[in-house]
């Protein structure tokens, strides 16, 4: 009976657990539902894009597949980062979600090049289209982008990752939508030049998605302060702390486009009793995860007697 009764009050707990889903399994399920929506939908651009001739298709799922790519390596980066760490990746593979990032950022440049040679080909030869089928095609476009966008909406601040999805997703209805229009002109006008000058647009928008997507992973791999921390806010809140004289060397980095650490030195009043200062130093760390700072490392000195790093 006993071990029936705890089984019983195991799966409660299991069930409290769930209730509180990781932010990282949340994302899981909108990646993998948001990649399969998405990639159904390119291939059908693209087939489309090749039938009606139409470059604004062929932008716009060249964008689509620039999200897919993304969402596929985020997802990825997101297992990864859950892996264990080891003898030799001591932090695991967090910083791989940094480098997906990165890495992604490169690859939407290649594909902006490619499809912007193209466009500015037909923007100077133009040929006929058929603007309604175009219009039809991106007009599903706008419904799975919003969709697919919906699905990230409540962890969007959590993570670079999922905050990258949804702005991309959310520009790509806005494409869509565009690229509507040109359809449904060039059906009443024959104005075929306008298919170029879609496509043009569409990979400028692209472009400037991309870049804030490459400054940002750029500075998370170089070990730069996130940009949703102030180094000046964290130390305030450090020295707000009780017994905390002084703090110099600290260094703030993201170990994931999640995770946050931070190393740094400390004096502590000289009269607090070792427990006492154990205690200040847990309460700080406290403190720091409510700053989305989630691994410290607190190194303390005595005011007496300063380190003899040269640095000091």
């Amino acid at each position: 009976m006993h071990s029936h009764d705890h089984s019983h009050s195991h799966g409660d707990h299991h069930h409290h657990h769930h209730h509180h889903v990781s932010p990282g399994d949340v994302a899981n399920k909108a990646f993998i539902a948001g990649i399969v929506l998405n990639s159904a939908y390119v291939i059908v651009q693209f087939v489309a894009g090749l039938m009606t001739h139409s470059m604004a298709l062929l932008s716009d799922a060249g964008h689509n597949l620039s999200d897919v790519a993304s969402l596929a390596l985020s997802l990825i980066a997101f297992r990864l980062a859950k892996v264990k760490p080891t003898e030799s990746f001591t932090y695991g593979y967090k910083k791989t979600t940094i480098l997906a990032a990165l890495t992604n950022a490169v690859f939407l440049f290649i594909a902006i090049g490619i499809l912007g040679y193209e466009s500015v080909n037909r923007l100077l030869h133009p040929q006929p289209i058929a603007g309604g089928i175009v219009a039809i095609v991106a007009g599903i476009g706008i419904v799975i982008n919003l969709a697919s966008a919906f699905l990230f909406f409540k962890n969007k601040d959590h993570d670079l990752n999922t905050k990258g999805a949804y702005l991309h997703l959310l520009t790509d209805a806005m494409v869509s939508l565009g690229v509507v229009v040109s359809g449904v002109i060039i059906k009443f006008t024959n104005w075929y030049w306008l298919d170029g000058a879609v496509s043009i647009v569409v990979l400028v928008i692209i472009l400037f998605g991309t870049w804030s997507l490459l400054t940002a992973s750029l500075r998370l791999s170089m070990d730069a302060v996130p940009e949703n921390i102030e180094m000046s806010e964290i130390e305030k809140v450090i020295q707000k702390v009780k017994g905390v004289e002084s703090i110099h060397h600290m260094h703030i980095w993201a170990m994931s486009t999640t995770e946050n650490a931070l190393t740094t030195h400390l004096v502590l009043n000289d009269a607090l009793s070792f427990d006492e200062k154990m205690k200040v130093v847990h309460h700080i760390k406290h403190e720091l995860q409510h700053n989305n700072i989630q691994h410290a490392t607190i190194e303390l000195e005595s005011a007496a007697q300063p380190c003899a790093d040269e640095e000091c």
